[in-house]
């Protein structure tokens, strides 16, 4: 046994020297790379443990989370990109687009109140959308009432089709679950008729809730309704999932619970929607639209290449 390690490190020795190679380098890289390999799987599995609740959490979040436990092992939010990029494990978004939106109807619409305006205080301003998380064979509805200040979504109900008893479903919850009932509230939603509808606006009007409507089509005049979809359809529900009203409506429950209680929330400086629920301290971040270019404060040189 001693003879055969005794040839083996001759054989590996001259291999080394035939290539120009130092062998306690060689041996120092099967280390490296040994730990390295370690370090990934320690990682690998901490980003396991959190995509079991959320499976499609993206990385900045991943990386707010485990920052406690990353910052020992030397993992920065780079490394993290590079060591998800190199496993395939980073989040690529989907795109689905199904119009919910029937505005031309018999109803009256009303102003939009809450333009230029952002929000200080939770159930200050609650926004309201509906989105289509169904399938061809299957197709599914999703009411949504989120509150605009800490993201929170404060009420909600799926539905197998677009009429107003989801909606107004959603919004009882809501009501039901005001933490502030004192303080001036606005409901902004776009031009649907189930949003119109008497129904709807007699819930509105019996709890002093202020009522506000898009005057446009553009997808930035309802931007935290439209995010806030995206971020359970996409994170949370996925696409073309084949299972009935009843299994989906839990699966809806179990998500808002882990989208309020756990997720991070970017626009919330990372704080979770309920625990930005519970102060008004904290400033939010915007979902606004990227203003034109002003050609007028540019350079005598852009001006000149703009003319061009």
């Amino acid at each position: 046994m001693n003879r055969y390690k005794t040839q083996q490190n001759e054989s590996l020795t001259g291999l080394c020297r035939l290539l120009g190679i130092n062998r306690q380098v060689y041996y120092r890289s099967i280390h490296i790379n040994t730990r390295r390999r370690k370090l990934i799987d320690k990682v690998l599995d901490m980003v396991r443990d959190i995509r079991l609740q959320m499976p499609r959490i993206g990385t900045r979040k991943l990386f707010y989370l485990l920052l406690d436990k990353l910052k020992p092992l030397k993992v920065g939010r780079d490394k993290l990109f590079s060591i998800l990029r190199a496993n395939n494990l980073l989040i690529k978004p989907k795109r689905s687009y199904h119009i919910t939106t029937d505005s031309d109807h018999r109803f009256k619409k009303h102003k939009n109140l809450i333009e230029n305006v952002t929000p200080n205080r939770p159930e200050q301003i609650w926004v309201c959308d509906i989105t289509y998380i169904g399938n061809r064979a299957n197709p599914m509805y999703l009411s949504l009432v989120t509150d605009a200040y800490s993201k929170k979504i404060v009420g909600y109900q799926v539905a197998n089709t677009l009429e107003t008893k989801a909606s107004v479903e959603a919004l009882k919850m809501a009501i039901k679950n005001r933490s502030y009932r004192k303080a001036s509230l606005t409901h902004h939603s776009d031009r649907g008729f189930q949003y119109c509808s008497a129904d709807y606006q007699k819930i509105l009007n019996k709890n002093s809730i202020t009522c506000s409507m898009t005057e446009s089509y553009d997808p930035y005049a309802n931007a935290i309704a439209e995010r806030v979809n995206g971020i359970l359809k996409q994170e949370f529900i996925g696409y073309d999932r084949n299972i009935d009203l009843k299994t989906m409506s839990q699966l809806v429950e179990n998500s808002v619970n882990i989208y309020n209680q756990i997720r991070p929330h970017y626009s919330c400086g990372y704080k979770t929607p309920q625990q930005m629920h519970q102060q008004c301290e904290v400033k939010i971040r915007n979902y606004k639209k990227k203003s034109p270019i002003d050609y007028t404060q540019l350079s005598p040189l852009n001006e000149y290449l703009k003319s061009k």
